[in-house]
């Protein structure tokens, strides 16, 4: 059975009924770009497997699932959104919290950090820097092969927006805590912009929850511009219930000189497809993009990266690992792209899992696509168990077998985990990944959800 249609006319209806309301709420920036995606999203439809990048992700059960219409948070669900506590000790950085992909109190403006950069609403980013959002709003995005990134242009109202202006460093990382709470089962779409000027520093930090078992559907872009010798750092941790599905679409532009590092780190969730695009425009740029998820019960977890070498002279790395137990699944599609301009370019790409049941199952896709003559270029991919000579040699030395198998995972994670630049939440994921191992963990932290 073909459920696209059927999809499709469901949230054209979800448009048509809320295009009013969103239509009121949001900037006019904003709105002249909502007909011609949403003809897009008519255009291409919603990914199927029939789509390359969506081969092994079913999309079916959560994209065909009833939900409500357009969701406008009020005061009295922010204040209930911002009792919520980030259990990272000892993390210093800066915290804002999300709702819905609402920023709360919107309407009041855009926060300005010590060194000057600039947080807020996209909707206040609109009324204070209109230039700037007019100039790198709906760049960077792919319109052209997946209807989920034109669909959200096409709804989304609010999200986040950072600005960091020209040689400005904040000592400390943003902290983006992304709440999902409501009472009905309900379609999230955020959109997020981040502006990285000329020798600009920033580091953030995304934690995505869920606070109540309803289903949640979260359809999230984001659009980040790196510009020349500037740096970027963005790591994501997803820890939501079985209840719900993340779909996040991440586009990094960069300028020469520029630094960008991309980290999923997925805990828990029903459904969670990372994709991110790296495009390398300019001359000596660098970006690394990595990935860990561990999976269990009925869950996939799904990651699409691609990194596209524009410019000559660059160097990328990927790295993803995932662990998968009962009946998980898994995908991985990475893409290297090698432009006949990009000579000297230096890439690199690995995707290792391990199945701990007979009944997971992974499915891993590495590509090479290579248009210049000059370049390093290698890949790899491995799914399967543990390393029997490995435990053979920790049991040799007296260590139990269940406390080696844990010893081995946990190192196997970790190569990604070491990649996490702020120290106080490397040594909670450690902790978080080594219980979730463990068994310990059977249910997302912060929420009261029995995962079954």
């Amino acid at each position: 059975m073909d459920y696209r249609p059927e999809v499709i006319t469901r949230f054209s209806a979800l448009y048509a009924a809320s295009r009013d309301g969103f239509r009121k709420e949001s900037p006019e920036l904003l709105n002249r770009h909502r007909e011609g995606a949403y003809s897009d999203f008519i255009r291409l439809g919603i990914p199927d497997r029939k789509n390359e990048a969506y081969r092994y992700t079913n999309l079916e059960k959560y994209l065909s699932h009833d939900y409500q219409g357009y969701y406008l948070p009020v005061e009295e669900d922010f204040r209930e959104a911002e009792k919520f506590h980030c259990e990272v000790q000892d993390l210093d950085v800066w915290n804002m919290v999300l709702l819905n992909g609402f920023f709360p109190h919107g309407d009041k403006g855009l926060i300005m950090l010590p060194g000057g950069i600039w947080v807020g609403s996209l909707r206040a980013a609109v009324k204070q820097f209109p230039a700037m959002v007019e100039k790198h709003y709906n760049r960077y995005v792919d319109n052209e092969t997946d209807g989920l990134v034109p669909l959200n242009t096409a709804l989304a109202s609010d999200g986040l927006f950072i600005y960091a202006p020209r040689n400005t460093v904040y000592t400390k990382p943003i902290q983006i805590v992304n709440l999902l709470h409501s009472e009905k089962d309900i379609f999230v779409q955020d959109r997020n912009l981040i502006v990285v000027e000329e020798g600009a520093q920033l580091n953030l930090l995304v934690c995505d929850h869920a606070l109540s078992p309803q289903h949640f559907l979260t359809n999230t872009v984001t659009e980040v511009f790196v510009n020349r010798n500037a740096r970027f750092e963005i790591v994501r941790v997803q820890n939501q219930h079985n209840n719900s599905a993340k779909l996040t679409h991440t586009f990094i532009h960069q300028e020469r000189d520029s630094f960008a590092s991309s980290n999923n780190i997925t805990l828990h969730g029903g459904l969670v497809r990372n994709a991110t695009w790296h495009l390398l425009e300019g001359e000596n740029a660098e970006t690394h993009s990595f990935g860990l998820f561990l999976a269990d019960k009925h869950q996939h977890v799904a990651s699409f990266v691609k990194i596209d070498h524009a410019a000559p002279h660059c160097n990328s790395t990927q790295l993803f690992k995932g662990v998968l137990d009962d009946n998980a699944s898994g995908a991985f599609n990475g893409r290297i792209m090698v432009r006949q301009i990009a000579q000297g370019t230096n890439a690199y790409q690995s995707n290792n899992n391990i199945l701990l049941s007979e009944e997971a199952r992974m499915d891993t896709k590495p590509q090479l696509e290579i248009f210049a003559d000059d370049v390093k270029c290698s890949h790899g991919a491995t799914v399967g168990q543990l390393d029997e000579n490995a435990l053979f040699y920790l049991r040799s030395r007296g260590i139990d077998a269940r406390e080696a198998r844990l010893m081995l995972m946990f190192g196997f994670a970790h190569d990604v985990i070491q990649n996490i630049p702020i120290e106080a939440l490397r040594d909670r994921i450690d902790t978080l990944v080594m219980q979730r191992l463990r068994g310990e963990l059977s249910r997302c932290a912060s929420c009261a959800i029995q995962c079954n």
